[in-house]
């Protein structure tokens, strides 16, 4: 008997040290860029997460106005998806990669674009995640990042959710709409919004359809540029967005 539960003790040890050893929460981490230069991002660790199982991922792109530098501008957990996490933080249940753009642009082929991938990647070689649940998102400037970085990795989504965003010209609707239109998409847009026109997710939604998918399209009457608030507020969002997965091949 008493071998018995010295195995059983043996075999607890590791699990109970990862569990002890694990940080939870908003968490700051640093990125090694190529010049030597380095970057920091945010990283949330689910509270519940303690390594015995896999949790799904959300990259979260940021508005121009948390561009690192800006004066007079928030950081970027404080805009967007990290005001929603902080209100929920004990049971959200996935981890979110929260980098910070350096040159105003969150296009997938730029310098911050890159950045972005490689958080994502690194935040995914430290933890256990499901490689099949990884999710994208981001608003304003990072609504237009969202199309482009859904459209760049088309394989690897299992959904993304652009809010008040758009693409850069016409010809980046057709192209874009025809990359993504496997992935489940949710796009949010405010009706009244002056700073990036309603129509830009409305030509991208039509084209996606004439692609011949189905995207989800939550058109708010009377917002304006702030839309993400209420996106993001909105339990159905983020219950849909765990649910999504893409198949095994």
């Amino acid at each position: 008997m008493l071998r018995r539960f010295a195995a059983l003790a043996l075999f607890l040890i590791p699990a109970l040290a990862v569990a002890a050893d694990t940080k939870t929460g908003f968490l700051t981490k640093t990125h090694k860029n190529a010049d030597g230069t380095t970057s920091d991002y945010v990283v949330f660790v689910p509270h519940t997460y303690d390594g015995s199982k896999e949790f799904p991922i959300v990259l979260f792109l940021h508005g121009s106005g948390e561009t690192k530098g800006d004066k007079g501008g928030k950081m970027p957990v404080e805009q967007g998806i990290g005001p929603h996490i902080k209100r929920n933080e004990k049971t959200f249940p996935a981890f979110v990669v929260i980098p910070q753009s350096e040159k105003r642009t969150w296009q997938a082929d730029s310098d911050d674009g890159k950045r972005a991938m490689a958080m994502l990647d690194a935040t995914m070689k430290e933890y256990k995640i499901d490689a099949n649940r990884q999710y994208l998102t981001g608003l304003s400037m990072g609504g237009y990042g969202t199309w482009s970085h859904a459209a760049a990795f088309a394989d690897r989504w299992a959904c993304f959710v652009p809010v008040c965003g758009g693409a850069r010209n016409a010809d980046d609707v057709k192209a874009i709409a025809e990359k993504v239109k496997g992935i489940p998409c949710w796009c949010w847009h405010g009706d009244k919004d002056t700073a990036v026109k309603v129509e830009k997710s409305r030509e991208l939604i039509e084209a996606m359809k004439k692609a011949g998918a189905d995207p989800r399209y939550t058109e708010l009457e009377y917002v304006g540029h702030n839309c993400w608030d209420a996106a993001y507020a909105t339990p159905e969002l983020i219950d849909w967005m765990m649910k999504q997965k893409k198949a095994t091949k």
